[in-house]
């Protein structure tokens, strides 16, 4: 999912230069109008900087000063590459190169390996995990799946700020960060790691900045080469910039200073990764005659959220902090944000679902609303809560909208109809083109209302439905448009990777909200250990899980609801804290000085956590142990003790729930999830009281498929069937 724009999806390219400057604010502008020499802009949450940044190029390109294919624009991430090249293409710039990082320089090392090493490249290997798992295998030493992981995680955290295997034990300490096993165990199995990847012939993606700033480095030939090419520079999130990423950019520049960095240090949440502000902290000490520009005008955002956004940010210390920008909204006053604390997790997302569910019903499109926590694990819980209200929703992450089996079957399907023009009998009744893209993705599945459910079937019939919107977009933004011209339009933006908006609640961590944005966010599981993360310790890794929140809160719009349960689970000793963070800002929290005028916004209890019967603690019915994880929770025993499932039994419900969300158009999740499964074929209840004890069984799914659940496992075939209240 992108982030939807509220803007015309389609603008007409401006006819001159000076055209393109029109519509922005002063100090758009003044960013619009630096192109020679460094320049610093340091851009609030949305202060609209991917503008600030597209209008610089293109009004350089069009006014003769930049040549496309001497400007360079790196950034981090696939997508935001394809907004811009895509923003370029509309402003009449579409020759500029906007790639990111690895991009940029994975082209550059398969161009010139031939020459400067001699051969092909080694192959790149797409996930390292394997190799790490047999490099640590090697060392004798034996990592669980999390320890695998985490262990991959420091090799890339190593490699980026250019630690080699030696050094790796001093620099962790040096730099106080935690590792996930004994140092002198990680930098073993490093060592290995880099001994079998040359082996084997494969490079990794930190190889290729690493080889290319090795190449530029040491063959001056090429060096010149590529700068006789590129003559400007944009960089996007330089505050995410890694030191290795640094290098690789000067030895891009040389000695020349044509670059302009976009950043801001309040935004920085990587450093897990190697990220550091320091690079834009000290861009003005580096260049001291550069431009700098601030954008604080803020777009996006109420000024109540805005006003939030800056109370969380007015209590921070720290070198980020000092840096901060005061935003503000350029938008009308909206809705106060909404601080609600629940009796236990489960109540939150069951409150959460609610509201979600509350706010369609009341005009707010499914996909302008996000739910955001701190850590996947988070997620499961809010996934059920939304499946048993009913409530479509996809997790950040998913497949890319353009790679979609259907999206990919209507393009074919499109590009025929285009082919055949008026020979094409399903258009003989369509009077325009979206009428034409109705009638030919009316083939596809696609239907003039979305059918039932928010399963597979929902799920296609959305994707066919963005692209009947953006035929629509299409036809008003380009008068006598036709078909082949939106096949075109579409074989564009399937290679900038510039998807429409696909309409589903997005749930996604903190971390990879960044750079989009939402009508209503829900800020989820604020707790003390939760946020901050409870392995935050130093007072730098404090401010970051702060930026963090940051973050969450500028993804909002309009509305903002912030929550917290005082408890894991059901019954659990109300032991928990609200956030640190939220002190002063929510109501009658207190002030802290500098947010006196702060507290702003209403506070609720959740209403269901009055109406949740009372329950003890959860133990395992195997070993007695008490169960905090919602996966354990289900299956009433610890995930490590041995398990009595029924085999057969399992099977048996696994077929029936795959018929059944076949009939329903539903993900088999949205039936019961597997954990669910594997707890009723476990425990084999016998009467409705027993199955409505099994967490994930409420009563609407105990009324809906409680009989043929029942039936299955007496051994019928569950054919009863379900009706549809």
């Amino acid at each position: 999912m992108t982030a939807a724009t509220h803007s015309t999806l389609f603008p007409q390219v401006p006819e001159t230069a000076d055209a393109v400057l029109d519509g922005l604010d002063p100090e758009q502008r003044e960013v619009a109008l630096a192109l020679t020499g460094p320049v610093c802009v340091l851009a609030g949450a949305g202060t609209g900087k991917t503008r600030a940044m597209t209008h610089r190029i293109a009004y350089g390109v069009r006014s003769g000063r930049l040549q496309p294919a001497s400007v360079l624009a790196v950034t981090f991430t696939n997508r935001a590459a394809g907004e811009m090249r895509g923003r370029l293409r509309q402003l009449g710039a579409g020759g500029v190169q906007a790639r990111t990082f690895h991009s940029a320089a994975l082209r550059q090392l398969q161009f010139f390996w031939p020459k400067a090493v001699g051969g092909d490249l080694p192959r790149l290997l797409e996930r390292k995990i394997q190799l790490v798992a047999d490099a640590a295998a090697r060392c004798r030493i034996r990592l669980d799946r999390n320890e695998l992981r985490d262990v991959t995680g420091e090799i890339e955290w190593a490699k980026v700020t250019q630690t080699v295997p030696a050094d790796y034990p001093a620099i962790v300490a040096k730099a106080h960060r935690d590792a996930p096993r004994d140092p002198a165990e990680i930098s073993q199995i490093y060592a290995m790691y880099e001994q079998l990847k040359r082996d084997r012939s494969v490079i990794d993606f930190e190889d290729v900045l690493l080889l290319t700033v090795g190449i530029l480095q040491d063959r001056h030939d090429i060096a010149d080469q590529i700068r006789g090419q590129y003559q400007h520079f944009v960089v996007d999130e330089y505050q995410d910039v890694s030191p290795l990423q640094q290098r690789l950019l000067d030895l891009w520049l040389g000695d020349r200073d044509n670059l302009c960095v976009v950043g801001d240090a309040s935004q920085t949440i990587y450093s897990f990764t190697g990220a550091t502000p320091d690079h834009l902290l000290n861009f003005r000490t580096r260049h001291p005659g550069a431009t700098v520009v601030k954008l604080v005008r803020d777009y996006r955002s109420t000024p109540q959220v805005v006003h939030l956004a800056n109370g969380l940010l007015s209590q921070a210390r720290g070198r980020a902090a000092e840096h901060r920008l005061e935003l503000i909204s350029q938008r009308d006053p909206g809705p106060d944000p909404v601080y609600t604390e629940y009796a236990d997790e489960p109540t939150e997302a069951e409150g959460t679902a609610r509201r979600v569910r509350d706010l369609i019903a009341a005009g707010v499109p499914a996909g302008e609303i996000a739910v955001l926590y701190r850590i996947n694990a988070q997620s499961e819980v809010y996934e059920q809560a939304l499946a048993d209200a009913g409530v479509p929703y996809q997790l950040r992450g998913a497949e890319r909208f353009f790679e979609r089996q259907e999206v990919r079957e209507a393009g074919i399907a499109l590009r025929g109809a285009a082919r055949a023009g008026g020979n094409d009998s399903l258009l003989d009744d369509a009077e325009d083109l979206p009428a034409q893209v109705r009638a030919v993705l009316s083939t596809k599945g696609w239907t003039s209302q979305p059918p039932a459910g928010s399963g597979a079937v929902r799920d296609r019939w959305e994707s066919l439905a963005a692209l009947v919107r953006l035929a629509e977009d299409f036809a008003r933004a380009r008068s006598g448009a036709t078909l082949s011209d939106l096949v075109a339009e579409l074989d564009e933006r399937a290679a900038a990777q510039h998807a429409p908006t696909v309409q589903g609640v997005t749930l996604a961590s903190l971390h990879s909200a960044k750079g989009l944005e939402w009508d209503a966010v829900f800020l989820v599981g604020l707790t003390e250990g939760m946020m901050p993360i409870t392995y935050a310790k130093t007072d730098e890794q404090i401010e970051e899980e702060r930026r963090l929140l940051y973050v969450g809160v500028t993804r909002a719009r309009h509305h903002l609801t912030l929550s917290w349960a005082l408890s894991r689970s059901p019954g659990g000793r109300a032991s928990r804290r609200p956030s640190r963070f939220l002190k002063g800002l929510r109501p009658g929290s207190g002030s802290l000085g500098t947010v006196a005028s702060g507290g702003s916004g209403s506070f609720e209890r959740g209403a269901a956590a009055g109406r949740r019967k009372p329950r003890g603690p959860v133990l395992c019915r195997v070993c007695g142990a008490t169960l905090t994880e919602a996966g354990a929770m289900k299956l009433m025993r610890c995930e490590d003790c041995p398990s009595d499932m029924d085999e057969a039994l399992y099977e048996r419900l696994r077929d029936w729930r795959a018929d059944q969300a076949r009939e329903l158009g539903q993900p088999a999740y949205c039936v019961f999830t597997d954990k669910t499964l594997m707890a009723i074929a476990e425990r084999v209840p016998a009467t409705g009281g027993e199955l409505s004890s099994i967490s994930g069984v409420g009563a609407r799914k105990l009324d809906r498929f409680g009989t043929d659940v029942l039936a299955i496992c007496a051994g019928g075939d569950g054919g009863a069937g379900h009706d549809d209240r």
